[in-house]
């Protein structure tokens, strides 16, 4: 026999027996009873599933996404590092939003992008056709991920085609700006919410209940750093487009962290940068930013941003009777806390870590949720402008070098709405 033959006739018998295997398999399975509960039950389109594990383990809820065709579609404005790396990436682990629509002033780019997310060629825009989103029913909101210099512009333009605005923070260069934003939105009946993606992330989330509620006694001090070593020849390093340097791009986490925490306004500010001679990463801009809030409550926020040291991202809040501190505070993953309280006799270590999930898909679904039912975001263009204004007094208290006052404001979370939804 030869061995095309032979390889026939093994192969056939091969696929022979596997069926038979499969068959007895089918019908061994065949007589067990069909257990409702192991197979769960569907209320609506959500589908649920007994636990697979004990109460005393960790296990989240199914993610029940809305089915693909009640989404809200998203018209993402500018691709760029973080459209590409995160934001478009985050439509996977969504619950309520879809990506429909692309904005850049490449083609090639964008036909190529579009070919990952099957996003059709009619949805594909650039800078000077963008009014015509106003056309295409299918986007709901548009999120703007452009240089900061930028945002208003879009934010107007986005406003004017009938579309609500998700816009990534920095809000605007001068609250001037911001103000024009809110206005714009305002005038078109449309909704606009600032990306501060921090806000609606679980870690940060857990840990603002826990000051509120005082698990760590009376809130006394809030420390942060946030700092990068970058590259020289980016966007971010011309003031023009900017606004600053590391101050707004990265160390708005720290005092933005400040604030929610505390839910306070701050009534003084202090600011000091440092702007290297001799490299050109700091001809325009600020490199490091050292900064101090004072609350009216007595707390004082002390930060740190800068752009020439290795990835620093840390927050701490002290109390009077304990700590909270979250490692990777300000990064995209891996944030853990760290919780420390007297347990009986000694002081006590508690390490947490929450399930991860991507904070865009976070934010986006919450903003989708304020779309359907005509509710406020939790943040607001308001709380944009509100660290705008905050950033201008820190660079004024830097360029006077001494500390600049800011109105006293009355109440928690002025500037935000709704806490969002908690998932379980």
């Amino acid at each position: 026999m030869s061995d095309l033959t032979r390889r026939t006739v093994l192969g056939a018998s091969a696929g022979l027996l596997s069926v038979g295997l499969t068959q007895a398999r089918a019908a061994e399975v065949g007589t067990m009873p069909e257990d409702p509960h192991a197979i769960g039950t569907v209320t609506g389109s959500k589908v649920e599933l007994p636990p697979l594990h004990a109460a005393s383990e960790a296990e989240g809820p199914l993610p029940n996404p809305d089915p693909f065709t009640k989404r809200l579609g998203v018209a993402v404005v500018g691709l760029g590092h973080l459209s590409l790396g995160e934001i478009l990436p985050g439509f996977g682990q969504s619950k309520s939003v879809k990506v429909v629509a692309l904005v850049s002033g490449h083609r090639e780019k964008a036909r190529a992008v579009a070919a990952e997310y099957n996003v059709p060629e009619r949805a594909l825009y650039d800078y000077a056709s963008f009014d015509s989103i106003k056309n295409n029913p299918e986007i709901d909101f548009v999120y703007i991920v452009l240089p900061n210099a930028m945002h208003l512009e879009f934010v107007t333009r986005a406003a004017q085609a009938g579309k609500h605005v998700l816009c990534e923070k920095p809000m605007a260069t001068t609250s001037a700006d911001a103000e024009r934003m809110i206005a714009a939105c305002r005038d078109a009946k449309v909704k606009l919410m600032i990306a501060y993606r921090m806000q609606y992330e679980a870690t940060q989330r857990a840990a603002i209940a826990m000051v509120r509620k005082k698990e760590i006694g009376e809130l006394r001090l809030i420390q942060a750093v946030n700092g990068q070593n970058d590259t020289p020849g980016q966007w971010r390093q011309v003031k023009a487009i900017a606004g600053g340097g590391s101050l707004p791009d990265v160390g708005i986490y720290c005092y933005n962290a400040f604030r929610y925490l505390t839910g306070e306004e701050p009534v003084e500010v202090t600011g000091r940068m440092t702007q290297p001679t001799g490299d050109p990463r700091f001809s325009q801009v600020e490199d490091l930013a050292n900064f101090t809030l004072q609350f009216p409550s007595g707390v004082m926020g002390v930060g740190t941003s800068g752009y020439s040291i290795h990835e620093a991202r840390a927050l701490k809040a002290m109390g009077t009777t304990g700590w909270i501190g979250l490692d990777n505070a300000f990064a995209y993953n891996n944030i853990a806390m760290t919780v420390s309280r007297k347990v009986g006799q000694v002081n006590g270590i508690d390490h947490r870590q929450y399930p991860p999930k991507s904070q865009f898909a976070t934010e986006m679904d919450h903003f989708a949720d304020t779309i359907r039912r005509d509710v406020v975001p939790h943040t607001p263009g308001e709380e944009g402008l509100q660290d705008i204004r905050i950033m201008e007094a820190i660079y004024r208290a830097a360029e006077g070098g001494s500390p600049v006052k800011m109105p006293l404001v009355q109440g928690l979370d002025t500037t935000r709405g709704p806490a969002p939804a908690t998932e379980g």
